[in-house]
């Protein structure tokens, strides 16, 4: 029956931590890892920062346009109308803007005015060819497309677009270089005419300057704390970067945004320094799922050493109930004897002085019994509380042993025992005579209570290599050797039915092991199951100054 309760007490308990904390864990984990195998095979992780890369694109883009027009309309203001548009205004509009390479206006009536800057002309030869090129470029195409071309402007002034941008190669040897083309709508006063005016932004500009100073800046400002990214400019139908922020090493851009509205045919592209989004996303999932396994095992680790304490709590409190059990068991005995014993006497009922004495002798030895229990609970009680005080005294242990077993040895003879004792001289030691006295009552008593049929008691006293050692010798039922380390233990008993069916505090070898290394000594058990057991309590020769110092602490 007792197994049974003890059986329901560990199901409630593992039930309780399976409902209450390992399937809550469990499903945690479990929807983690379900979650994380989502997110690797829909490559959500790179997703979310393509996202967000997109979107540092856009905002980007609208700030290096924002710039483009501030530089267009600061050159649009200055232009000249219609019949003041000569070499003169335009060279005065090129020479206060460096960052134009060309301007050009252009009229049904007067047709193409183009004017590019006036020193590079004149130093640079392929700057001259370009201004050839394109001046010959813009004539044929606005002599036919005019109107169409003016009807989309204004369409596209209403919406809010006040520039029409195409993109030009500049030749410049064997490579071209980019150059974008901004045009405009020039009202000519009272008659009603309209013009289109045009900008050029020279290539050495975009490239050298425009450009890498719009990619730092963007990049400081739209970037958030943390984030690592570099970006480039290049031509749509190639690879190679026009311009370029600082750090970009090569590779493939993550995300790419066209820049259709001032600058046609460029690509505005970021990407990760030094990796790529798919290996962070793999490293991503690696490290979550190395947290997630870490935290897994942190938790069945709690779950274990929970169990365990719990376990152990529950153990310890059943020992404390059979601790119980068996010292009123123990107090039952003594007194049940003192009594009957006691009313004996009262009633008068003996016929002989021998046994009037006899029942003296009975009543002091249970007396005594009574009160070494006594005192062992009380013992147990203060070293628990931690006040438990030594009284040392220089002693003479072969007296303090012989005295001890004789008051002791009515009830070895009572219980059929062999004994034998061998005391030799020792030298006085500094002992608590009482705690000495009890540690070896302790151990008599155990082997009492603990031997079948070889009913053998053995106490042996000497000197050996600077330590005077204590031994108590029985042939009993013997302690195995993965339970020698626990008996020591407070409340613990060896798992023999005999043991268990022989009432015992629980206490005594632990209070034996405390009074010891109290006396800066050691008690050790030699043991074979069937073969019988010593125990050997050794206190060191200078016990006197450990007995001092532990006195005074």
């Amino acid at each position: 029956m007792k197994l049974k309760r003890r059986w329901n007490e560990r199901t409630r308990l593992i039930l309780t931590l399976e409902l209450a904390v390992v399937l809550p864990a469990a499903a945690l984990v479990i929807l983690s890892a379900l979650h994380l195998k989502q997110v690797q095979r829909e490559h959500g992780f790179e997703a979310a920062i393509q996202r967000e890369f997109g979107q540092v694109l856009a905002i980007s883009e609208k700030q290096i346009n924002h710039r483009a027009y501030e530089l267009a309309d600061d050159a649009r203001n200055e232009f000249p109308g219609v019949h003041e548009a000569c070499s003169d205004t335009l060279d005065r509009v090129l020479s206060a803007r460096p960052y134009l390479a060309h301007v050009f206006l252009y009229d049904t009536e007067r047709g193409l005015v183009f004017r590019s800057q006036p020193h590079r002309l004149k130093n640079d030869e392929q700057f001259r060819a370009e201004a050839e090129d394109f001046s010959s470029m813009m004539q044929k195409w606005m002599d036919p497309e005019y109107k169409q071309t003016l009807e989309k402007m204004m369409k596209m002034e209403k919406k809010g677009l006040p520039y029409m941008a195409f993109g030009n190669a500049a030749p410049r040897g064997e490579k071209h270089l980019y150059q974008s083309a901004l045009m405009f709508l020039k009202p000519d006063g009272p008659d009603g005419r309209t013009a289109i005016g045009g900008i050029v932004f020279d290539a050495e500009y975009l490239r050298d300057h425009f450009f890498p100073e719009m990619l730092e800046a963007v990049m400081s400002r739209n970037l958030s704390e943390g984030q690592k990214a570099v970006m480039m400019v290049h031509p749509k139908s190639e690879s190679y970067p026009l311009a370029a922020s600082v750090g970009w090493d090569g590779g493939v851009p993550e995300v790419e945004r066209n820049l259709d509205y001032v600058f046609p045919g460029l690509t505005l592209a970021i990407k990760t320094p030094g990796t790529t989004l798919e290996a962070i996303g793999q490293r991503f999932v690696r490290t979550s799922f190395l947290i997630l396994g870490g935290l897994s095992l942190l938790l069945a680790g709690g779950l274990f050493l929970t169990y365990r304490n719990v376990s152990k709590e529950m153990a310890l409190a059943r020992l404390k109930s059979d601790f119980v059990s068996n010292v009123s068991h123990e107090l039952r005995t003594p007194l049940s004897l003192i009594r009957l014993y006691a009313e004996t006497l009262e009633m008068g009922r003996l016929n002989s002085p021998e046994k009037y004495q006899e029942y003296y002798c009975i009543i002091r030895k249970e007396s005594e019994r009574l009160s070494a229990l006594i005192n062992n609970i009380l013992d147990f009680s203060r070293i628990e509380a931690g006040r438990k005080e030594y009284d040392f005294r220089d002693t003479d242990m072969k007296e303090l042993v012989r005295n001890t077993l004789e008051s002791y040895r009515y009830q070895i003879e009572q219980h059929g025992f062999t004994f034998e004792e061998k005391i030799d001289e020792v030298p006085s030691m500094r002992v608590d005579r009482e705690a000495m006295a009890r540690s070896l009552v302790n151990l008599v008593n155990n082997a009492l209570k603990y031997s079948q049929d070889r009913k053998y008691i053995g106490v042996n006293l000497y000197r050996e290599n600077g330590a005077v050692k204590l031994e108590v010798i029985d042939h009993g039922i013997g302690i195995p050797s993965q339970e020698q380390n626990k008996i020591f233990e407070k409340f613990y008993r060896v798992g023999d039915p005999l043991v268990h069916n022989t009432k015992g505090s629980g206490l005594g070898l632990s209070l034996v092991r405390h009074i010891v290394q109290a006396h800066g000594g050691e008690v050790l058990v030699d043991s074979e199951p069937g073969q019988g057991s010593k125990f050997t309590i050794t206190l060191p020769v200078n016990a006197a100054t450990i007995a001092s110092n532990a006195a005074s602490a």
